[in-house]
């Protein structure tokens, strides 16, 4: 048994004056390595709110909270949470909504709260039972992405009137009674809603 033990004591020894493998951080420059994982960015204009990165989070630290009452929905990121896998930029509808940066990696604080960050999205409702259909900026990108394609839905024209104001509103804002009619297809309307005019239109 002695032989095991005089190897470990040499082992030991050599370690005591070689020189460390690991860098002097915070004292020394850390300079991150090409795809470095570090803090995800977020870019205002490209994040569209569509909650992708919330489901594809495994620690949840991405949060989606909607209020209908203000038609806002806000989106809370706790980089406490966040373990840098890099998801929420892979499947990233657009692309460019969310970056991890090879810059910003130091993280450490002694208030967590200011790990948190929150932003804000417009909510398109459905002007009959008041769901969430999505936020503005992600219907103005699935117009940019499918181009001509995507009017060839009765919401998308409704939309688009809303943002090329082709028409005035007493021409095609219809107010909804008891039910839904025929008429209300020109409505800002939910799937559920939708489907339920569809079926009067075909009975």
């Amino acid at each position: 048994m002695k032989y095991p033990k005089l190897r470990e004591l040499k082992e030991a020894i050599i370690s005591l004056f070689s020189k460390p493998y690991t860098l002097p951080y915070p004292k020394g420059e850390f300079k991150p390595f090409t795809g470095y994982r570090g803090k995800p960015v977020v870019d205002e204009d490209n994040c569209v709110g569509c909650e992708t990165c919330a489901n594809v989070c495994p620690p949840n630290a991405i949060v989606f909270s909607d209020n209908t009452e203000t038609g806002i929905r806000t989106i809370t990121r706790d980089y406490g949470q966040c373990i840098f896998c890099g998801q929420c930029e892979e499947h990233c509808i657009t692309g460019k909504g969310v970056k991890l940066s090879d810059e910003l990696f130091d993280l450490s604080c002694l208030d967590r709260s200011v790990l948190v960050e929150k932003q804000e999205r417009e909510l398109i409702l459905c002007d009959n039972c008041n769901a969430i259909i999505t936020t503005r900026d992600h219907m103005r990108f699935i117009y940019d992405k499918l181009g001509p394609i995507a009017y060839s839905s009765v919401l998308n024209l409704s939309m688009l009137n809303q943002r090329l104001k082709i028409t005035k509103s007493d021409d095609t804002d219809l107010e909804i009674t008891d039910e839904l009619r025929r008429k209300n297809v020109f409505n800002v309307l939910c799937p559920n809603c939708n489907r339920k005019v569809q079926v009067k239109i075909l009975s």
